[in-house]
């Protein structure tokens, strides 16, 4: 019986898969070789989760993959037409990120409720200047995206006495449709991002949405960057119709010391790590191996993406 080959795209460090060793030919590319190993691969890992390698790879001739698993929530990096009509199943990391992501949106709802970077700025100037703070409890969240990471945001805001609507794709229990969505934003004291990108979701927080807050709303986004219309944000904060915002993703990443949204005025800004915890590596590492020995002994495999969607359905 010939050996599968496992092509992993590195990322450094790379994958730990002590485990199916002996078991599987594991090959090694980056984006510069990508495009030629490819047809010689069973299973193509997707460790570097922030290239964009594979969109532009795929399209090529010969075999493809039969599987594909992306170390990272989202697949809109990997994602294109070709891969999308394909047979090959895609799979992602859904469930690793979920709590952390959800004690990080925490995290920021508390810090700007309690003023802290104004406070640590303070400190630094050697300025003591006493300030009233807001209470969390008894504050309205409307969290956009109904999936896992958004449902762990829902309950930890939940349990810090937030009353939160959930807002997904359609409707459903516990779960408002979009048509719900403006009506939610107007109400609502935190507005949080947590939708995949798709079609239907790029662009979607723009200047009429941040206009439909209230001026004292806060808006954070731990989905993807495209979510948001990156200078209508910075507007919004510059003329105060809205009274703060944290970013963790962004369109373009890394973040450019250049770019004028790190002196935006109210905006936190964080470089992509809000489900990044001690060990979360390992995590992704054990979720594949995992993975690979359900597909090794033929059994359906968790976390299927749907490729014209963009996500994993369920919610």
């Amino acid at each position: 019986m010939t050996m599968p080959t496992l092509l992993v795209l590195d990322a450094d460090p790379p994958p730990r898969l002590g485990r199916l060793t002996g078991r599987v030919r594991i090959e090694h590319a980056d984006e510069s070789t990508l495009a030629e190993r490819l047809p010689h691969a069973d299973v193509l890992l997707v460790w570097d989760f922030t290239s964009h390698a594979v969109r532009r790879a795929w399209p090529g001739g010969g075999p493809r993959p039969r599987w594909v698993h992306t170390a990272s929530a989202g697949v809109d990096h990997l994602m294109c037409p070709e891969l999308a009509a394909s047979d090959t199943v895609v799979t992602n990391a859904r469930g690793v990120f979920d709590g952390p992501i959800a004690e990080y949106v925490a995290a920021l709802v508390l810090a700007m409720a309690k003023d802290l970077p104004r406070t640590l700025g303070l400190q630094r100037e050697r300025t003591w200047r006493h300030r009233e703070t807001l209470r969390v409890a008894g504050t309205r969240a409307c969290v956009v995206g109904s999936g896992p990471i958004g449902r762990a945001v829902a309950g930890t805001l939940t349990a810090l006495g937030v009353t939160t609507a959930l807002v997904g794709r359609t409707a459903g229990t516990g779960v408002h449709g979009p048509e719900d969505l403006d009506r939610l934003l107007a109400r609502a004291d935190w507005v949080v991002a947590a939708a995949p990108l798709t079609d239907d979701t790029r662009g979607m927080f723009d200047a009429r949405r941040f206009g439909v807050m209230k001026p004292s709303a806060r808006f954070v986004n731990v989905g993807r960057g495209p979510l948001v219309v990156e200078a209508d944000l910075a507007q919004a904060l510059a003329e105060r119709r809205i009274a703060g915002a944290a970013l963790d993703v962004f369109e373009h990443e890394p973040l450019g010391p250049g770019s004028p949204l790190w002196q935006v005025p109210g905006l936190i800004v964080s470089p992509h790590m809000s489900g990044d915890t001690v060990g979360w590596r390992d995590e992704l590492g054990a979720q594949f191996v995992e993975l690979y020995e359900h597909w090794a002994a033929g059994e359906p495999l968790a976390n299927v993406v749907d490729k014209k969607r963009g996500y994993v359905p369920g919610h």
